[in-house]
């Protein structure tokens, strides 16, 4: 039994996937807080594994699940990856913050360490190895994350409902990739595009 805060169907929003038709399963419960999560934790039904992969599959033609949330390495183990993998056929993703263990057998590991905001600093990072690196920017210093190897490294606005500081957000990030090509620009085109 998990819970599910909720499965939805659209487009991968942000990173080195954006814009691939994906279906979302977004765990309810995280073990830090940050203020910008999109999550509502206080929400969620318990789902077993059959009704989940049930869900799933009302999207066949989507390539590729996302296991979100909150912190979904909180309630993920092998044998759930592998089970849909099994019955769905679909490529399984994981939206980590990196300071619980993950299962060998994902298809893609897109890693957003949070230990740079507030109470993150007491969850310290466990996995150092990522297809992605996706950094929520807001001028904290960089050089911390390059000690996580990762094939792709992004640096993603961190979004807040102040119209300042969101645009202050976009331009500090604008100018850290262009100090650095090491970094890419991710943006969160699902909220330019009004789609989840």
């Amino acid at each position: 039994m998990k819970r599910i805060n909720e499965i939805f169907h659209s487009l991968q929003g942000e990173g080195y996937n954006t814009g691939t038709a994906a279906v979302f399963v977004r765990f309810s419960g995280c073990n830090l807080q940050c203020n910008f999560c999109d999550t509502q934790h206080n929400e969620g039904t318990v789902m077993t594994e059959r009704e989940i992969v049930n869900e799933i599959m009302q999207y066949p033609l989507a390539p590729l699940v996302v296991l979100t949330g909150g912190e979904p390495s909180l309630f993920i183990d092998h044998d759930f990856v592998a089970m849909l993998k099994h019955l769905t056929g679909k490529r399984i993703a994981i939206e980590t913050n990196g300071t619980n263990m993950l299962p060998d057998n994902l298809d893609w590991v897109t890693l957003s360490p949070k230990g740079a905001y507030p109470g993150g600093e007491a969850f310290p990072l466990v996995i150092d190895n990522c297809d992605e690196l996706k950094v929520v920017y807001t001028g904290q210093p960089l050089d911390q994350y390059f000690d996580i190897q990762a094939r792709h490294y992004f640096l993603q606005p961190c979004y807040c409902d102040d119209d300042n500081t969101r645009l202050h957000n976009i331009e500090l990030t604008i100018q850290a990739v262009m100090r650095d090509p090491r970094w890419r620009l991710s943006l969160q085109t699902h909220r330019l595009l009004g789609i989840r």
